[in-house]
């Protein structure tokens, strides 16, 4: 029988990891008390001090696992959440999963099962992978978006924003009971100014419906007949193809769930000044919800003298207006001439006979275009003349009215005015339709005539009898002929964005059920609350029907539609027994990330989707002005604008229906970088698995071969498409957690992105390995420290390393954090006895890195607890403060020499080191007439 090892490498590790996970787990070590509700523990969460909420962004089980870039992420917060507890505060940590999804059902699909079985099957391997990262999370609270009880509440939250509308004037979300009590007293006009009680039901429902903030809308959506189902813009490459399985996408108006998030759209805004995000996300959203001041102006078009409106952020240049632009899909294309008129120019004929014929076949020419192909600034422009003509408001001028795809109706009002001189787009369209160009600021000394100017100047050839502009600069142009536009009628001032409201259907199986039934007027009701959930129904083929990926007018066929039985059914709703209609669309993959956070807080409550006093405690303002929210949010950037703007919207009306007490979802965002790796790639671009890869040679001649074949290397994101990856499975029975944890946090600054090279992790073993030696003899496994007290040097060393650590890890600044207990580490080896007082601090402050190695040395030094809520070491000042100074010393006030002296260096002793150093002994041969000293820092020195 072989003697047992007391050396610390990767078995030892990995018996360590284990039997410590198992206590924790059997212990509930990191259960975090609730102050009321099923998991009340007010007394503990008090005693706990001030509460701390640590999210990570929802991951995703994908069925290849982990790679060793996820967890970093992981570790941080965990690092975080531990430092935190040991500080004296009261800790929620915990990880869900976002289940539901395209990604999910496609793999089910090609491997043939149930999508609820995969995903299970998915959670559990990173469950089992999770759990040996040792992070310390409250597991109770674990969720994941498919679990019937947590979607149940994803529904609820559906019918709060169904039956919620957008008051303008009080800037916030009501109750949609209020606002038909608005329409029946009168004191809200109809549409039509007739009154309520005279208007029929059905009239009164549509009214109602048009108001909600989630509403049907028969809009333009990203048809995608090879998946068989709409998609998000999102969920579309720039190539105009999905972004799964590489389809083609083709716009087509159908019946789809909006939700009204562009009534939010400035508190969106606003609220971000309130937010501790980075600056970078900020802009990032700014740009998505795409502000723009202007004026509204309004056009009529000639012949019909039917109203034209135009948003325009720059009103000052009505007066060089030549001609107008509209999208294809605009209504007044409809109306074209039946014939050019005379004189038509050649070029804007496009050769056809008549101006219906060429909007029909350009109309067909820019459905086969995606929003990216028509919205690229370096494209032909292209278009057509309707036949038609706009009068110009400001001076009468009758103006060409075109057709051009690179205007859309999803921004303003589908139609432009196009100012060439001032405008690039329009300029190059003008010289693509020999179109007249008309200046209306002067340009600067560095324009050279070819180009529209942008910039400010004088404006000029801008005056009609009424209103002349000319001398003005732009600001001042823009808010004189705005203040005469409303004067006339003819226009306002406004504000318009580029977001637009959220697209919220999706033709799949594998998705939360609408709570939403049709009755025999097609109109949609909602379920009462104690109907829900409405659970998905079992279905043998699951899949969206795949199509002709190229047949653009091709119907989606849902899945859920297969479910005959459930699809129909007989419900009485307070008015008797009925057969409805349900939704067979399911809601997108945002739903349950929008929410989850408040999941995690109260997660067996049955009867409310958060007990109101837990998510006050957690997530409440902690004064006025704050907004509140979960204290710090970890995750990537690439979900930094859809998912924080859908969560912020959610969370925003549930704010204002009185359902939570915080006006955002997420206080504090902290974006961690990227894992990066070599990749490397064939002869056909094609990328091979980097594990197989063999390098030959040394330096710049180094080459690289894959089973005989020369391949190249690349630097790229860890991930599954450049075959790059490595799992922690590897790094756990090589290594162990802890020393794959302290690697990961040692690589470089969490926000930026680092390179992985599996090599350096021994680095990171190492110094756990010295760590153990200063404790445990690695030949007897007994302790050996003692009870000596530790030498001035040493004492002063931990006491600066505490103060550093404790500030590191407050800063998320782990590598730092690491660099600094490697130095004292290092420092312990060199004694011939260690002090238990010299250590034990040590073994604390490593806790958060590599909490396994360190449960298990503060154990064999004796303590019966877990060290998960022991106080954070604390740093002596006295010990902290520098031992030496710098000290100046001058003669007649001008700075002669500098010396190195002890802090606690007397006056006395202080002047005679300054007299006896050489430069000072030359400047004073002639005797001394006056010493000033001011122990430590300064000596002034008057000669005789």
């Amino acid at each position: 029988m072989s003697e047992p090892s007391y050396r610390y490498n990767a078995q030892l590790a990995g018996e360590i990891e284990a039997h410590w996970q198992d206590r924790w787990e059997a212990e509930g070590t990191f259960h975090a008390p609730n102050p009321a509700g099923v998991w009340a523990e007010p007394g503990k969460a008090r005693a706990r001090g001030e509460k701390l909420f640590i999210l990570d962004m929802f991951p995703y089980p994908s069925g290849a696992g982990l790679h060793v870039g996820h967890p970093l992420g992981y570790i941080a917060t965990d690092t975080f959440a531990r430092f935190n507890r040991m500080k004296g505060r009261n800790v929620l940590h915990a990880l869900g999963y976002d289940a539901f999804g395209l990604p999910a059902e496609q793999y089910a699909v090609q491997t043939g099962q149930h999508p609820r079985v995969t995903t299970d099957q998915n959670i559990a391997i990173m469950r089992r992978q999770l759990r040996r990262l040792g992070l310390a999370h409250d597991a109770r609270r674990s969720v994941a978006t498919t679990d019937v009880d947590f979607y149940c509440w994803t529904q609820w939250i559906f019918l709060q924003i169904f039956n919620a509308w957008f008051d303008e004037e009080a800037g916030r979300a009501r109750h949609i009971d209020e606002l038909i009590e608005e329409f029946a007293d009168g004191t809200r006009a109809t549409p039509s100014g007739e009154a309520w009680d005279e208007l029929s039901e059905l009239e009164r429902r549509r009214i109602i419906d048009s108001h909600r903030l989630a509403y049907l809308s028969d809009a333009p959506v990203n048809w995608c007949p090879g998946l068989g189902t709409v998609l998000a813009n999102e969920e579309v490459t720039n190539e105009g193809r999905s972004e799964i399985g590489n389809f083609p996408v083709f716009k087509r108006n159908m019946s789809q769930w909006m939700l009204r998030i562009t009534a939010y759209a400035e508190r969106l805004l606003a609220d971000l000044g309130k937010l501790d995000w980075p600056d970078k996300v900020k802009a990032m959203q700014r740009n998505w919800i795409g502000r723009s001041e202007g004026a509204r102006v309004f056009f009529t078009e000639a012949a019909s003298g039917e109203r034209i409106e135009v948003f325009t952020t720059r009103p000052d240049t009505l007066f060089g207006a030549t001609f107008m632009v509209l999208a294809p899909e605009h209504h007044l294309a409809d109306n074209a001439a039946s014939e050019w008129p005379t004189g038509t120019d050649p070029a804007w004929t496009g050769g056809y006979p008549s101006p219906a014929e060429a909007i029909a076949a350009y109309r067909a020419k820019v459905e086969r275009k995606t929003d990216a192909d028509r919205r690229a600034e370096d494209k032909e422009k292209t278009g057509l003349f309707t036949g038609l003509f706009a009068v110009n408001p400001v001076d009468g001028r009758q103006l060409p009215i075109f057709i051009a795809d690179y205007v859309t109706m999803g921004y303003g009002s589908g139609a432009i005015m196009a100012v060439p001189a001032g405008d690039q787009r329009d300029w190059d369209f003008a010289k693509a339709f020999n179109l007249p160009i008309i200046d209306t600021v002067t340009p600067g000394p560095e324009h050279d005539g070819n180009s529209a100017w942008t910039g400010d100047g004088e404006v000029i050839n801008s005056a009609n009898s009424e209103i002349s502009l000319n001398g003005m600069n732009v600001a001042e142009a823009k808010a004189s002929i705005t203040r005469w536009l409303k004067t006339k009628g003819l226009g306002e001032a406004t504000v318009t964005y580029k977001l637009r409201d959220w697209l919220f259907s999706r033709q799949r199986y594998w998705g939360e059920p609408f709570p939403i039934v049709y009755d025999d007027q097609g109109l949609p009701v909602a379920l009462p609350e104690s109907m829900l959930p409405v659970e998905l129904p079992e279905v043998t083929d699951y899949s969206p029907k795949a199509l002709d990926p190229e047949d653009r007018d091709s119907d989606p066929v849902p899945p859920l539609a297969r479910a005959a039985s459930w699809a129909t059914v007989e419900l009485d709703l307070g008015d008797g027994l009925k057969t409805y209609r349900r939704e067979l669309n399911v809601m997108p993959q945002w739903a349950g990330s929008c929410w989850y956070e408040m999941r995690y807080l109260d997660p067996e409550n049955h009867n409310r989707f958060v007990d109101e006093e837990v998510e006050r405690y957690w997530m409440g303002p902690r004064g006025e002005g704050d907004v509140g929210g979960v204290d710090l949010y970890v995750g990537g950037v690439e979900h930094a604008v859809l998912h924080l703007l859908y969560a912020r919207f959610w969370h925003k009306v549930l704010f204002d229906l009185g359902h939570v007490s915080s006006a955002e979802p997420f206080r504090r965002l902290f974006n961690q970088g990227y894992i990066q790796a070599y990749a490397y790639r064939d002869s056909r671009g094609q990328a091979v698995p980097a594990a197989e890869v063999e390098s030959h040679g040394e330096g710049d001649g180094t080459t690289w071969s894959w089973h005989g074949q020369a391949v190249k290397r690349e630097y790229g994101k860890m991930g599954k498409s450049l075959k790059n990856i490595v799992s922690p499975d590897e790094m756990y029975q090589a290594y162990g957690t802890d020393t794959f944890r302290l690697y990961e946090m040692g690589m470089g600054p969490l926000a930026q992105s680092k390179p992985w090279e599996t090599r350096a992790v021994v680095g990171s073993q190492r110094f756990l390995q010295r760590l153990w030696r200063n404790v445990v003899d690695e030949e007897t496994g007994e302790l050996v420290v003692d009870d000596i007290d530790p030498d001035d040097t040493t004492l002063r060393a931990l006491h600066k390393t505490i103060e550093a650590v404790d500030r590191d890890y407050e800063d998320l600044s782990f590598n730092t954090a690491i660099a600094r207990l490697t130095e004292y580490n290092t420092a312990l080896t060199k004694l011939k006895v260690v002090p238990r007082s010299a250590v034990e601090p040590l073994i604390l402050m490593v806790a958060p890195l590599a909490p396994h190695i360190a449960e298990e040395l503060w154990s064999r030094l004796g303590h019966d607890q877990s060290l998960a809520y022991e106080p954070f070491p604390v740093a002596d000042p006295e010990l902290v403060a520098e031992d030496t100074i710098t000290a100046v010393v001058q003669v007649r006030g001008k700075l002669r020499a500098q010396l190195e002296v002890k802090t606690s260096i007397t006056e006395d002793e202080l002047r005679e080191l300054a007299l006896a150093h050489p430069r000072i002994a030359k400047e004073i041969q002639g005797g001394v007439r006056k010493v000033i000293v001011r122990a430590p820092k300064l000596v002034n020195v008057v000669p005789a």
